[in-house]
């Protein structure tokens, strides 16, 4: 069983809708499609999807073979919106977080299984305004608050997404240069240890020790032929779930986001237990 997060920048543009262009090259391919027919993963979480559900043209609304759940920015059109792909058929979902402000952006969705939860997540990002920092650390503080409560009910938790935050200073090629730089500000490195304190375990660092692993890079120059990159695509399990993680990897090397996507392989024990 393969789960993927992907933030990708852009749906209309990622699927061919919209013309996309990496440098000089302007493209409309379907590099979505064509990237879950190779992987063939059982549940595509994506982020940033900029788009409400009528402004894609109904061939590309789903790939074959998906059920398709989407929930959309309720206040400003091209803007956040989280979408899930799946082969298996959910007991329930559900879009809301139960507060306003956040619910209004479009960033949750919540998928129950018959073995497991998974929530697919676009933290907000930062930016350099107190304002909107703030609103990043009450968004975190109410994810966590949901979680708490959850943990109380289900042990099989996954939560993917685009955290816009990078943990450690091996989740960033440039750490020094960034450390007054929202996504990598103390106040929002700890939330991650907070998550961690919740018993929760970043997937990617159960196979890959090292630094020089990003999911993010900046569009400006040639950061990502250079590796100039960040972390801050997850996949977090419960601890109750790590003996059925098989492996949890990126993929740099496919194209159409700035971001790319992040692969959890679990056990199909996982879905028989």
């Amino acid at each position: 069983m393969k789960i993927v997060t992907w933030n990708v920048n852009g749906y209309r543009s990622i699927v061919g809708q919209n013309p996309s262009r990496r440098y000089d090259k302007v493209t409309r391919e379907n590099k979505l499609f064509d990237f879950i027919q190779r992987i063939d993963p059982t549940i595509v979480c994506l982020q940033e999807i900029k788009a409400d559900v009528e402004q894609i043209e109904p061939e590309l609304r789903v790939p074959n073979g998906y059920i398709p759940f989407y929930n959309t920015c309720k206040i400003k059109k091209g803007y956040s919106g989280v979408a899930v792909f799946t082969k298996i058929q959910p007991n329930d979902v559900s879009f809301d977080l139960g507060i306003e402000e956040f619910d209004a952006e479009g960033r949750f969705i919540r998928l129950d299984f018959d073995n497991f939860v998974l929530l697919n997540i676009y933290f907000p990002k930062g930016y350099t305004d107190h304002e909107r920092l703030d609103f990043k650390m009450r968004f975190y503080d109410a994810v966590y608050d949901y979680l708490r409560k959850l943990k109380q009910q289900r042990q099989h938790i996954i939560v993917s997404g685009d955290y816009n935050t990078a943990h450690t200073e091996i989740d960033l090629a440039r750490p020094k240069e960034n450390e007054n730089v929202s996504g990598f500000l103390p106040i929002e490195r700890v939330k991650l240890d907070e998550l961690v304190e919740m018993g929760f375990v970043d997937a990617f660092r159960l196979f890959t020790k090292e630094g020089g692993h990003y999911s993010w890079w900046s569009q400006r120059g040639r950061a990502r032929e250079n590796n100039v990159g960040w972390r801050v695509d997850y996949h977090f399990v419960t601890k109750e779930l790590v003996g059925y993680v098989q492996n949890c990897y990126m993929l740099p090397m496919e194209f159409g986001s700035d971001h790319c996507p992040v692969v959890l392989e679990f056990s199909d024990s996982l879905l028989n237990k």
